[in-house]
Protein backbone atom coordinates (compact mmCIF):
# COMPACT_ATOMS: atom_id res chain seq x y z
CA UNK A 1 0.00 0.00 0.00
CA UNK A 2 1.56 3.36 -1.14
CA UNK A 3 1.96 5.47 2.23
CA UNK A 4 0.81 9.14 2.69
CA UNK A 5 1.81 12.84 3.86
CA UNK A 6 0.29 14.39 6.65
CA UNK A 7 0.33 18.41 6.32
CA UNK A 8 -1.23 20.49 9.13
CA UNK A 9 -2.45 24.05 8.08
CA UNK A 10 -3.00 23.30 4.33
CA UNK A 11 -5.37 26.67 3.33
CA UNK A 12 -2.63 29.32 3.04
CA UNK A 13 1.13 29.38 3.00
CA UNK A 14 3.67 27.09 3.61
CA UNK A 15 0.88 24.58 3.96
CA UNK A 16 -0.86 25.04 0.38
CA UNK A 17 2.44 25.44 -1.12
CA UNK A 18 3.81 21.86 0.20
CA UNK A 19 0.49 20.51 -0.64
CA UNK A 20 1.01 21.92 -4.37
CA UNK A 21 4.63 20.71 -4.50
CA UNK A 22 4.26 17.19 -3.29
CA UNK A 23 0.86 16.58 -5.07
CA UNK A 24 3.08 17.43 -8.40
CA UNK A 25 5.16 14.56 -7.77
CA UNK A 26 2.67 12.01 -6.93
CA UNK A 27 2.69 11.91 -3.21
CA UNK A 28 -0.88 10.96 -1.76
CA UNK A 29 -1.94 13.04 0.54
CA UNK A 30 -4.02 14.36 3.81
CA UNK A 31 -4.22 17.93 4.20
CA UNK A 32 -6.02 19.92 7.31
CA UNK A 33 -7.48 22.89 7.97
CA UNK A 34 -9.57 24.81 9.51
CA UNK A 35 -11.51 26.54 6.37
CA UNK A 36 -13.76 23.67 5.28
CA UNK A 37 -14.16 25.91 1.43
CA UNK A 38 -10.14 26.54 0.70
CA UNK A 39 -9.63 22.69 2.10
CA UNK A 40 -12.29 20.86 -0.32
CA UNK A 41 -11.48 23.53 -3.39
CA UNK A 42 -7.40 22.65 -3.03
CA UNK A 43 -8.34 19.06 -2.16
CA UNK A 44 -10.38 18.49 -5.66
CA UNK A 45 -7.85 20.63 -7.32
CA UNK A 46 -4.82 18.13 -6.28
CA UNK A 47 -6.89 15.14 -6.95
CA UNK A 48 -6.86 15.68 -10.44
CA UNK A 49 -2.65 14.54 -9.50
CA UNK A 50 -3.29 12.46 -6.77
CA UNK A 51 -5.54 10.62 -4.15
CA UNK A 52 -6.04 13.62 -1.54
CA UNK A 53 -7.93 13.49 1.69
CA UNK A 54 -9.11 16.61 3.11
CA UNK A 55 -9.93 16.69 7.05
CA UNK A 56 -11.66 19.74 8.44
CA UNK A 57 -9.93 19.95 12.08
CA UNK A 58 -8.44 22.09 14.44
CA UNK A 59 -4.76 21.27 15.31
CA UNK A 60 -6.04 22.68 18.54
CA UNK A 61 -8.77 20.37 19.16
CA UNK A 62 -7.56 16.61 21.11
CA UNK A 63 -10.57 15.36 20.85
CA UNK A 64 -11.44 16.07 16.98
CA UNK A 65 -8.00 15.35 15.85
CA UNK A 66 -7.55 12.08 17.19
CA UNK A 67 -10.93 11.06 16.08
CA UNK A 68 -9.81 12.07 12.61
CA UNK A 69 -6.85 10.09 12.84
CA UNK A 70 -7.97 7.29 14.16
CA UNK A 71 -11.19 7.33 11.58
CA UNK A 72 -8.34 7.64 8.50
CA UNK A 73 -9.49 5.25 5.60
CA UNK A 74 -7.12 2.43 4.88
CA UNK A 75 -6.20 3.65 1.28
CA UNK A 76 -4.68 6.42 3.56
CA UNK A 77 -3.76 5.52 7.16
CA UNK A 78 -0.17 3.84 5.89
CA UNK A 79 1.77 7.29 6.38
CA UNK A 80 4.97 8.33 5.11
CA UNK A 81 5.60 12.08 6.26
CA UNK A 82 4.48 14.67 8.48
CA UNK A 83 4.81 18.41 7.90
CA UNK A 84 3.66 19.92 10.79
CA UNK A 85 2.86 22.99 9.63
CA UNK A 86 -0.09 24.59 11.56
CA UNK A 87 0.89 27.97 13.23
CA UNK A 88 0.37 31.68 14.10
CA UNK A 89 1.81 34.53 15.06
CA UNK A 90 -0.43 37.27 17.25
CA UNK A 91 0.30 40.87 17.27
CA UNK A 92 4.32 42.36 17.45
CA UNK A 93 3.14 44.71 20.75
CA UNK A 94 5.52 44.40 23.58
CA UNK A 95 5.13 42.15 25.62
CA UNK A 96 3.05 44.64 28.77
CA UNK A 97 0.53 45.17 26.05
CA UNK A 98 -0.14 42.54 25.33
CA UNK A 99 -3.34 39.96 25.60
CA UNK A 100 -3.33 36.73 26.96
CA UNK A 101 -5.62 35.38 24.80
CA UNK A 102 -3.48 36.00 22.18
CA UNK A 103 -0.55 34.70 24.03
CA UNK A 104 -2.90 31.54 25.00
CA UNK A 105 -4.06 30.84 21.02
CA UNK A 106 -0.45 30.99 19.97
CA UNK A 107 0.52 28.41 22.76
CA UNK A 108 -2.56 26.26 22.15
CA UNK A 109 -1.73 26.05 18.34
CA UNK A 110 1.73 26.47 18.04
CA UNK A 111 3.05 23.97 21.14
CA UNK A 112 0.18 21.88 21.65
CA UNK A 113 -1.35 21.42 18.18
CA UNK A 114 1.78 20.00 16.87
CA UNK A 115 2.30 17.87 20.10
CA UNK A 116 -1.27 16.21 19.70
CA UNK A 117 -0.41 15.62 15.89
CA UNK A 118 2.88 14.16 16.40
CA UNK A 119 1.94 12.40 19.12
CA UNK A 120 -1.26 10.70 17.36
CA UNK A 121 1.16 9.97 14.46
CA UNK A 122 4.27 8.84 15.99
CA UNK A 123 2.95 4.70 15.61
CA UNK A 124 1.90 5.17 11.72
CA UNK A 125 5.62 6.60 11.11
CA UNK A 126 7.90 4.22 13.02
CA UNK A 127 5.43 1.65 11.52
CA UNK A 128 6.49 2.82 8.13
CA UNK A 129 9.94 2.67 9.68
CA UNK A 130 13.31 3.93 7.25
CA UNK A 131 12.53 7.00 5.34
CA UNK A 132 9.59 8.02 7.34
CA UNK A 133 9.74 11.63 8.23
CA UNK A 134 9.11 14.71 10.62
CA UNK A 135 8.85 18.24 9.56
CA UNK A 136 8.55 20.66 12.58
CA UNK A 137 8.17 24.13 10.87
CA UNK A 138 9.82 26.20 13.67
CA UNK A 139 11.21 29.43 12.70
CA UNK A 140 14.25 31.91 13.48
CA UNK A 141 12.58 33.60 15.55
CA UNK A 142 13.41 30.33 18.12
CA UNK A 143 16.80 31.20 18.04
CA UNK A 144 17.17 34.79 17.65
CA UNK A 145 14.81 37.59 19.97
CA UNK A 146 13.21 40.31 18.70
CA UNK A 147 11.01 43.00 20.04
CA UNK A 148 7.31 41.98 20.27
CA UNK A 149 8.23 38.25 19.37
CA UNK A 150 7.49 37.41 22.88
CA UNK A 151 5.36 34.39 23.63
CA UNK A 152 5.64 33.42 19.44
CA UNK A 153 9.46 33.13 19.99
CA UNK A 154 8.64 30.96 22.81
CA UNK A 155 7.01 28.89 21.06
CA UNK A 156 9.02 28.67 18.12
CA UNK A 157 11.79 27.45 20.95
CA UNK A 158 9.57 25.06 22.22
CA UNK A 159 9.56 23.44 18.66
CA UNK A 160 13.24 23.47 18.08
CA UNK A 161 14.03 21.53 21.32
CA UNK A 162 11.03 19.03 20.72
CA UNK A 163 12.30 18.02 17.60
CA UNK A 164 16.26 17.50 19.32
CA UNK A 165 14.53 15.16 21.97
CA UNK A 166 11.99 13.81 19.23
CA UNK A 167 15.38 12.73 17.39
CA UNK A 168 17.04 11.09 20.68
CA UNK A 169 13.51 9.37 21.45
CA UNK A 170 13.16 7.87 17.89
CA UNK A 171 16.80 6.57 17.81
CA UNK A 172 16.37 2.87 16.20
CA UNK A 173 12.84 3.32 14.70
CA UNK A 174 14.45 5.18 10.98
CA UNK A 175 11.94 7.70 11.49
CA UNK A 176 14.03 11.57 10.77
CA UNK A 177 12.74 14.68 12.09
CA UNK A 178 13.67 18.56 11.13
CA UNK A 179 13.40 21.21 12.26
CA UNK A 180 12.89 23.78 9.71
CA UNK A 181 13.14 27.52 10.55
CA UNK A 182 12.55 30.14 8.12
CA UNK A 183 13.09 34.14 8.63
CA UNK A 184 11.80 36.60 7.06
CA UNK A 185 8.47 34.67 4.70
CA UNK A 186 6.03 36.62 2.97
CA UNK A 187 2.26 34.95 3.26
CA UNK A 188 -0.75 35.03 5.06
CA UNK A 189 0.76 34.11 7.84
CA UNK A 190 1.78 38.00 8.05
CA UNK A 191 -1.22 39.43 7.34
CA UNK A 192 -3.17 37.10 10.31
CA UNK A 193 -0.10 39.05 12.78
CA UNK A 194 -1.03 42.18 11.32
CA UNK A 195 -4.82 41.80 12.24
CA UNK A 196 -5.59 42.47 8.08
CA UNK A 197 -3.72 45.93 8.03
CA UNK A 198 -2.16 45.15 4.43
CA UNK A 199 -0.36 48.61 4.40
CA UNK A 200 1.85 47.40 7.36
CA UNK A 201 2.04 43.79 5.75
CA UNK A 202 3.55 45.67 1.95
CA UNK A 203 5.69 47.54 3.86
CA UNK A 204 7.14 44.64 5.66
CA UNK A 205 8.35 43.08 2.77
CA UNK A 206 8.97 45.73 0.51
CA UNK A 207 11.84 45.93 -1.23
CA UNK A 208 13.23 42.57 1.00
CA UNK A 209 12.91 40.46 -1.93
CA UNK A 210 11.43 37.91 0.95
CA UNK A 211 11.44 34.00 1.02
CA UNK A 212 8.28 32.81 -0.69
CA UNK A 213 6.09 29.25 0.60
CA UNK A 214 6.82 28.02 -2.52
CA UNK A 215 10.78 28.57 -1.38
CA UNK A 216 9.64 26.46 1.82
CA UNK A 217 7.81 23.59 -0.26
CA UNK A 218 11.04 22.94 -2.16
CA UNK A 219 13.04 22.52 0.65
CA UNK A 220 10.65 20.05 2.59
CA UNK A 221 10.20 18.20 -0.76
CA UNK A 222 13.97 18.05 -0.53
CA UNK A 223 14.15 17.15 2.87
CA UNK A 224 11.54 13.95 2.74
CA UNK A 225 13.46 13.01 -0.37
CA UNK A 226 17.06 12.75 1.26
CA UNK A 227 18.12 9.02 1.34
CA UNK A 228 16.87 6.95 4.42
CA UNK A 229 20.11 7.08 6.26
CA UNK A 230 20.82 11.13 6.56
CA UNK A 231 18.55 13.50 8.57
CA UNK A 232 18.60 16.96 8.54
CA UNK A 233 18.36 18.26 12.19
CA UNK A 234 18.03 21.78 11.59
CA UNK A 235 17.49 24.05 8.95
CA UNK A 236 17.59 27.76 9.29
CA UNK A 237 16.29 29.72 5.81
CA UNK A 238 16.55 33.78 5.32
CA UNK A 239 16.55 35.96 2.34
CA UNK A 240 19.78 37.18 1.61
CA UNK A 241 18.15 40.66 2.73
CA UNK A 242 17.97 39.92 5.99
CA UNK A 243 20.79 39.43 8.50
CA UNK A 244 20.92 40.36 12.26
CA UNK A 245 20.90 43.07 14.07
CA UNK A 246 23.97 44.42 16.91
CA UNK A 247 22.67 44.03 20.30
CA UNK A 248 19.61 46.96 21.47
CA UNK A 249 21.24 49.57 23.62
CA UNK A 250 18.44 52.13 25.51
CA UNK A 251 20.45 54.99 26.24
CA UNK A 252 18.76 57.63 28.90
Amino acid sequence: MESSLFITGATSGFGEACARRFAAAGWKLIITGRRKDRLDALAEELSEQTPVLPLVVDVRDRAAMQQAIDGLPDEFARLRGLINNAGLALGIAPAHECSLDDWETMVDTNVKGLMYTTRMLLPRLIAHGAGASIVNIGSSTGNWPYPGANVYGGTKAFVHQFSLNLRCDLAGTGVRVTNLEPGLCESEFTLVRFRGDQARYDATYAGADPVQPTDIAETCFWLLNQPPHININNLEIMPVSQTWNGFTIHRK
